[in-house]
C-alpha cells in the first residue's frame, strides 16, 4: 500500500524550515571554530577566537552590562506588570480598558519610533543618555509582555479560591501569597523570561540611549560589524546561544508549568 503523500510533505516543509532557521547558527557556530579570520576553507580547528574574546575588555564590559540591564529589567518589570495584572483582574475602575488597550500599542510600534521618541523624552525631563535612561527604556519596552503573560494565565484564574480563603480567614496579603501567585506563577516566570530576552537582545533602543564608550552587546557587536568583522562575535554569540538554549532546556525537563502529562 502506498505511503500518504501529504503527511511525508509535512515533514519534508517541517524539515526545511529547521533548515532555514539554524543552518545559519550552525555556520557562525562552526566558524568560531576555524582558526582563519576570513573564513577560508579547508577547515582549521582552532580556539583563538575564544582566548581573543575572552581577553577583549570591550566585550567582556559590554556583556556584564547588558547581563546586568537584562536581570535589573527583568526583576523590575516582573514585579511591576505581576501587580497590574492583578490589579486588572481583581478591580473594575473607570479608564479600565482604555489602560488594557494601551498595552498592546507599544509592542506594535516600531522600535526605531520607540527610541527615537525615548531619546527626545529623556533630554526634554533632564534624564539625557546613559544606564538609568536605557534601564528605564527597556523596562517600559518589557512591562507590555509582562502584563499580557500574566493577565493570559489569570484568565483561567477560579476567583472561587479566594473566595474560599477569605471565608477561612485568610487576610488580602495571605490571599495573594497562598493561593494567587501559586496559580499564576507560571505566567510570571514565561513574563520574566520574555522580559530578560526583550532586554538583552534590545538594539535599537540601547543605541539611541547608551552613552559613547558605555555599550551594551548588541550595540558593541553592530558597532564591530560596522569597522570590521571579526570571529570574536560568533565566539560570544555561540556561547550566548549555547546558553540559552540550555537554560531552556532545563526548564522544559524540570518544569511542567503548571501542567502534568
Amino acid at each position: 500500500m502506498r505511503r500518504p503523500i501529504l503527511p511525508l510533505l509535512g515533514r519534508v516543509w517541517l524539515v526545511l524550515i529547521l533548515v532555514f532557521l539554524y543552518a545559519p547558527i550552525l555556520v557562525m557556530a562552526a566558524m568560531s571554530f576555524n582558526a582563519s579570520p576570513f573564513y577560508q576553507l579547508p577547515f582549521e580547528f582552532s580556539t583563538r577566537w575564544y582566548t581573543d574574546m575572552a581577553n577583549n575588555p570591550q566585550i567582556i564590559a559590554a556583556s556584564l552590562r547588558s547581563v546586568v540591564i537584562a536581570f535589573a529589567t527583568m526583576a523590575i518589570a516582573t514585579a511591576l506588570g505581576t501587580a497590574a495584572s492583578v490589579a486588572l483582574f481583581r478591580y473594575d475602575f473607570p479608564g479600565k480598558r482604555i489602560l488594557q488597550l494601551l498595552l498592546f500599542p507599544p509592542i506594535a510600534i516600531p522600535w526605531l519610533i520607540t527610541g527615537t521618541a525615548m531619546l527626545v523624552f529623556f533630554f526634554a525631563v533632564g534624564i539625557g543618555r546613559g544606564t538609568p535612561a536605557v534601564l528605564i527604556g527597556h523596562v517600559a519596552l518589557a512591562l507590555p509582555y509582562v502584563i499580557v503573560t500574566v493577565t493570559a494565565r489569570l484568565a483561567s484564574f477560579d476567583v472561587t479560591l479566594e473566595e474560599a480563603a477569605r471565608s477561612m480567614g485568610a487576610d488580602a496579603w495571605t490571599v495573594l501569597r497562598r493561593v494567587t501567585l501559586p496559580w499564576i506563577a507560571p505566567g510570571i516566570v514565561a513574563g520574566a523570561l520574555f522580559a530578560f530576552a526583550v532586554s538583552f537582545d534590545q538594539f535599537v533602543v540601547s543605541y539611541f540611549l547608551a552613552e559613547p564608550g558605555d555599550s551594551t552587546l548588541p550595540v558593541l557587536i553592530y558597532t564591530a560589524i560596522r569597522k570590521g568583522f571579526t570571529p570574536e562575535i560568533n565566539a560570544i554569540s555561540t556561547i550566548i546561544i549555547t546558553v540559552s538554549m540550555g537554560i531552556m532546556f532545563l526548564a522544559t525537563r524540570k518544569s511542567s508549568f503548571g501542567g502534568s502529562r
